[in-house]
């Protein structure tokens, strides 16, 4: 792979995790599902269990109705007090697989600021994804947040 094209396939890499954490920081949750594949995988996962390799997440959506049905239950049959969240997102590495297929790497961070105005640290992890080129562009086929932090808060609704 050229070095130029090594730069534009980083390049899409950033916009697909930039465009993926803004629609969740910007509370437009309905466009969430529609950054995967159909038949796509999602978990959020402690770091000892997928270190140890073991299958155990606290979420688990292995298609894109599950992520639908997890938006609908959030904005009509879940109650809490709506988290503002912030991501931030720093070491991308990728690498081509193929000529249609990413895999790519990514620490991340998760602020939470209540509707007090009072912000901490909600989640520090990692992503592990693979990413497929569709005919609708980047989309992703597996998203694994990989969470260090050792407490979860009681409100693990919204995607990470």
């Amino acid at each position: 792979m050229s070095l130029s094209a090594e730069i534009l396939l980083r390049l899409e890499m950033q916009d697909l995790q930039d465009r993926y954490m803004a629609a969740i920081d910007n509370d437009k949750l309905e466009d969430w599902p529609s950054f995967f594949v159909e038949d796509c995988l999602y978990e959020i996962i402690p770091k000892e269990n997928a270190d140890a390799g073991l299958p155990i997440p606290l979420v688990y959506c292995d298609n894109a109705a599950m992520l639908r049905d997890r938006v609908i239950s959030l904005r009509h049959a879940n109650i809490y007090a709506q988290p503002y969240y912030r991501h931030f997102l720093s070491g991308l590495s990728c690498r081509m697989v193929g000529d249609d297929r990413v895999e790519m790497s990514a620490s991340y961070l998760v602020i939470n600021t209540t509707p007090a105005g009072e912000s901490q640290v909600y989640q520090a992890g990692r992503y592990e994804d693979v990413v497929v080129k569709t005919d609708k562009g980047w989309r992703f086929k597996s998203k694994r947040a990989i969470y260090d932090t050792s407490r979860v808060q009681t409100l693990l609704a919204y995607p990470i």
